[in-house]
């Protein structure tokens, strides 16, 4: 069995990753049209509510500004930016403030030197180059007479991909608890909206639970067939 050639029942576990991942992504998309259209009280917006929370905490040295797309937005240590996407940026809804301060929560631990949001950091290098040449290096040992040592070190490449998706979950579920309690203690929302708010960025939590999920299936997908071929060896 050649990884990639024909089809094998392991196939399945990458259609599950496939389906859970744009389940997230449909009810992340939809929750927050939802509550795009529910305007806080406060009617700060986006940019402002950033802003706001990043004076609270003693961050003077960030810039809020904003870029194109939909559900762009990041937060770039490098150039020490908040970047907030069309529907973030000037919009005063739950959910554009929710997203925004979550951003903030990124730059909070990016201040406050938080361990995991460090690793994560160091690992993008590797990460990034585990999910172009993992399966490459895979398909190459095979080609060669399935070569162990190319497909071990093609499977472990991968895995520092997943390793990432796994290592993020935690900066991405800290980021959401602190934004959600700083709009709530500057003010920002009230309660209820808090409670509005909490489910978008619970929504957006899940695109990374299944991304990491999806990521995992990929790799153990991997050892099934390389398992199977050093048997047969």
């Amino acid at each position: 069995m050649y990884y990639g050639y024909g089809f094998d029942w392991t196939y399945i576990l990458l259609i599950i990753g496939v389906v859970i991942s744009g389940i997230a992504s449909m009810k992340v998309n939809s929750t927050f049209k939802k509550y795009a259209k529910i305007g806080s009280t406060s009617g700060m917006t986006g940019a402002e509510a950033a802003q706001k929370i990043l004076y609270s905490e003693g961050i003077m040295d960030v810039r809020i500004q904003h870029v194109a797309g939909n559900l762009t937005d990041h937060y770039n240590p490098a150039t020490k930016t908040v970047n907030l996407s069309d529907a973030t940026y000037a919009s005063s809804s739950v959910a554009a403030v929710g997203v925004a301060a979550h951003e903030c929560g990124h730059v909070i631990q990016h201040h406050r030197g938080y361990a995991p949001l460090n690793i994560r950091t160091a690992l993008v290098p590797v990460a990034n180059i585990g999910s172009r040449a993992g399966i490459p290096i895979i398909l190459i040992g095979m080609f060669l007479g399935a070569n162990q040592a190319l497909i071990n070190l093609g499977i472990l490449v991968f895995s520092f991909g997943v390793l990432f998706q796994i290592v993020t979950l935690p900066v991405e579920f800290d980021a959401s608890a602190r934004a959600l309690r700083l709009v709530g203690t500057l003010g920002i929302l009230n309660p209820d909206e808090v409670k509005d708010t909490r489910k978008v960025l619970k929504a957006a939590a899940m695109t990374y639970v299944a991304s990491a999920f999806a990521a995992i299936l990929s790799l153990l997908r991997l050892l099934i067939l390389f398992g199977g071929n050093r048997r047969r060896n």
